[in-house]
């Protein structure tokens, strides 16, 4: 056996060792009904957190998604930021029902710091206590008419932290946007599904989620300005022995990228947020190994480290190994080749059969024709692949915080059906 075989061999061993678990939640996923919350008293009073950068194609849609809901209208209020905006999206989201603040700060970039602001003059104006809770969305999302509803009653069971089921506007539009949007539904039934129906914690996953006043309050408003602030939010209160609970029953909609020049950007910011993430808080995910909150830690640390370095240290070998073979002569060219390839087809095969796996569970719930649906089964490893060039770019790249350009103007109901 050569070296190279060697070396693919104890990385395909690594990622089992690693990520064997995520099989399991596959199989509880799948066969195990999702966990539920018993209908309560609807009294808790909320406040919707909308970060906006030039969104008025979408913000409206939004704010009337929230107004149509079926949870009772004077106990949630929709509050955004128009944060370095050029447009006109201030003056969309006040003619739909909200309260805007406007931010202009070209030094002090991204999500997190229009959040930090929100709550500061969200709190300034009503108190730390009015609120019960929070709702943190992007302009681009649409919520299902039961989504608070459903929320409420998980929150109203105990849970300080709940994360939602991230389902897509777009899905049929081509392979970058399907790609997407079946790695979020993958991520709804099969990981934050699993976690929930094992009581561990779930991973807040960008928007839709919910936090209590309670957490709020601790953390001193919004502290969290990585480029991935919402995996940040997430480690940094399992960490502290929270846990975010999933709630399946409550369904929203956002808007997937359907260029590669955008996903390119979008996905290199993500993997860059993830090494920040790593240099951040290892260390004390490694000691939460030793705590109460043990697997959950465990599981954040696998979310954000291994994945990415194995991958990166797989490929950069790999291709040397070609190199040394073609040139040097060590490894026969052959065999670096089959070598590289197994392990490619390995992989294609796992995410093969989590794309199809997921696609079937969910098939009701993805709003494409049939044919798009069956497509991307096939697409959704190609899609996991490009993160391989992404990741690479990531390590030696500086990255800054851009906004994706929303246009899929649509209301709740026009996503339900096909879209064609």
């Amino acid at each position: 056996m050569s070296w190279i075989e060697v070396f693919n061999l104890v990385i395909g061993i690594l990622f089992t060792v690693c990520y064997s678990y995520q099989i399991f939640y596959l199989i509880v996923g799948t066969f195990v009904k999702p966990r539920r919350y018993p209908v309560c008293e609807q009294k808790n009073r909320y406040a919707i957190m909308i970060a906006a950068r030039n969104e008025e194609k979408v913000i409206g849609q939004l704010c009337d998604s929230i107004r149509e809901q079926d949870y009772p209208k004077d106990l949630v209020d929709i509050y955004v930021i128009a944060d370095n905006c050029t447009d006109f999206t201030a003056e969309v989201a006040r003619a739909h029902g909200a309260f805007v603040y406007e931010r202009q700060n070209k030094e002090k970039v991204g999500k997190g710091y229009a959040l930090e602001m929100l709550f500061e003059n969200v709190q300034a104006k009503v108190g730390k206590d009015y609120y019960d809770g929070f709702f943190i969305f992007d302009a681009d999302n649409l919520l299902d008419e039961h989504y608070i509803s459903a929320m409420d009653r998980c929150a109203n069971a105990g849970n300080k932290i709940i994360t939602s089921y991230r389902n897509s506007k777009n899905y049929g539009d081509n392979w970058i946007s399907s790609g997407y949007a079946l790695w979020f539904i993958r991520e709804a039934r099969h990981l934050n599904n699993a976690r929930s129906i094992l009581h561990t914690s779930s991973a807040v996953s960008g928007t839709g989620f919910y936090i209590a006043k309670e957490i709020i309050n601790r953390q001193g408003g919004w502290k969290h300005f990585l480029l991935t602030e919402d995996i940040e939010f997430t480690v940094d209160n399992v960490v502290q022995g929270e846990k975010v609970a999933f709630c399946y029953d409550a369904m929203f909609y956002d808007e997937q990228p359907v260029k590669f020049s955008q996903s390119w950007r979008q996905r290199k910011r993500w993997a860059k947020g993830m090494l920040q993430i790593v240099h951040n808080y290892s260390g004390k995910l490694f000691k939460g190994f030793f705590s109460k909150n043990c697997f959950s830690c465990y599981d954040m640390a696998m979310t954000t480290a291994p994945a990415f370095f194995l991958t990166v240290t797989s490929l950069f070998v790999n291709i040397v190994a070609q190199i040394t073979a073609l040139f040097m002569g060590d490894v026969e060219i052959e065999v670096a080749l089959l070598s590289a390839l197994n392990l490619f087809v390995s992989a294609f095969g796992f995410m093969f059969i989590v794309g199809i796996v997921t696609g079937i569970c969910e098939w009701k719930k993805i709003h494409a024709p049939a044919w798009r649906k069956i497509l991307s089964f096939f697409t959704f490893p190609l899609f996991m692949f490009t993160y391989l060039p992404i990741s690479v770019s990531a390590l030696f790249s500086k990255v800054e915080w851009k906004p994706i350009e929303h246009n899929v103007s649509v209301s709740t109901k026009d996503v339900v059906r096909v879209r064609k």
